[in-house]
C-alpha cells in the first residue's frame, strides 16, 4: 500500500539560525535536496534523472528554533509524462506537527517519462494534504530591481552531481532580502534596537537552469507586494558575465515582533522607501 516516506531526519544546529533567530531557509533547501534525492531514488529513477528545470512552492506554518529537531516525510502527489511532482512535510519530531509543506516540481522537457515507470510511481501516488499552491502575480519588469548580491560559484557551493546546491542558490537569495531590507532602512542597527526581523512564511523557488561552476553570479531584488507589515520580495540569479536568469525566487514575509514572534506594522519612513522600489506585476490572468 502506498504511503508517506520518512526521507530526511536531522536537527536545527545553533549556527542554522539566522538574525531572526530562526531557522534559516537555505538549511530548509540542504534538507529538502538530501529528502528529494531519496525520494527519487525510492522511485526508481535513474541516477541524473532529477531535470535541470525544477519549482519548490513551501508554506511555513511554524518556526523551528536552535535545538528542534526535525524529519520529513515525502510522497509523489502528481504525475504525467513530463512532471513529476514529489510532495514534502517538514515535521517537528517533537510532537509530530508539520512546520512546512513543499512540494517539488521536476519537469522534464526532453524525453517523457518512460512508461514502466509512470505505472509504478502512479501506483504510489498520494493525495496532497496541505495548502494549495498559490498563484501569485509576476513582476512586469525588471526594471527598478536593485543589485543585492555580487559573488563567485566557489567548489563548496556545489552539489554531488556538480550543480549548484540549492541550499548556496538560497543563502545568496537571503543575502539579497538583506539587502533590500537595508536598502529601504530595516537595517541591522534597526533591527537590534527596535527588536524587528524579516520572517518568511512563503517562498516560491524555480530553477531553470545552472551557471559555470567558477561563474560570477549576480542577484537582483524587487518589491511587488507591500501591505501594513508584509513585503514579498522577487529574487533574480543572474550569471553576472551573459546576464541569462537561472534561478528566481518569491519570498513573501512578515516584519516580525523579536520579542512576541507576532507580526509588527512597518514604520511609515519605511513604508515610503519600500514603496519607491515597488515594481509593476501582470494583472490576474495576463
Amino acid at each position: 500500500m502506498a504511503a508517506w516516506m520518512e526521507t530526511c531526519r536531522s536537527v536545527v544546529s545553533p549556527w542554522e539560525c539566522d538574525v531572526t533567530e530562526h531557522f534559516t531557509i537555505a538549511y530548509y533547501f540542504d534538507r529538502l535536496a538530501d529528502a528529494g534525492l531519496t525520494a527519487i531514488e525510492s522511485l526508481g529513477l535513474p541516477d541524473g534523472a532529477r531535470p535541470p528545470i525544477r519549482r519548490f512552492d513551501i508554506r511555513f506554518v511554524r518556526e523551528l528554533r536552535a535545538g528542534a529537531s526535525l524529519h520529513i516525510l515525502s510522497a509523489p502527489v502528481a504525475l504525467d509524462e513530463h512532471l513529476l511532482r514529489l510532495g514534502h512535510q517538514v515535521i517537528d519530531s517533537t510532537d509530530g506537527e508539520v512546520t512546512a509543506w513543499v512540494q517539488e516540481t521536476l519537469e522534464q522537457t526532453a524525453a517523457p517519462l518512460p512508461k514502466h515507470l509512470r505505472d509504478e510511481i502512479g501506483g504510489r501516488l498520494l493525495p496532497w494534504p496541505g495548502p494549495a499552491i498559490e498563484q501569485r502575480p509576476e513582476p512586469a519588469t525588471t526594471e527598478g530591481f536593485i543589485p543585492t548580491v555580487r559573488d563567485r560559484i566557489k567548489p563548496a557551493d556545489l552539489s554531488s552531481d556538480g550543480r549548484l546546491a540549492l541550499s548556496a542558490l538560497v543563502h545568496r537569495f537571503t543575502a539579497g532580502s538583506i539587502q533590500a531590507l537595508a536598502a529601504i532602512g530595516a537595517t541591522s542597527s534597526y533591527m537590534q534596537t527596535e527588536r524587528r526581523g524579516y520572517s518568511t512564511f512563503e517562498l516560491a523557488l524555480q530553477v531553470t537552469g545552472s551557471t559555470h561552476p567558477s561563474g560570477a553570479v549576480l542577484v537582483e531584488t524587487g518589491i511587488v507586494h507591500l501591505g501594513s507589515s508584509s513585503i514579498r520580495f522577487i529574487h533574480r540569479m543572474k550569471d553576472a558575465a551573459t546576464g541569462n536568469e537561472y534561478a528566481r525566487l518569491g519570498q513573501f514575509g512578515v516584519q516580525l515582533d523579536l520579542n512576541t514572534r507576532r507580526p509588527a506594522a512597518l514604520p511609515e519612513r519605511l513604508r515610503v522607501a519600500a514603496t519607491r522600489m515597488l515594481v509593476p506585476v501582470v494583472p490576474s490572468g495576463g
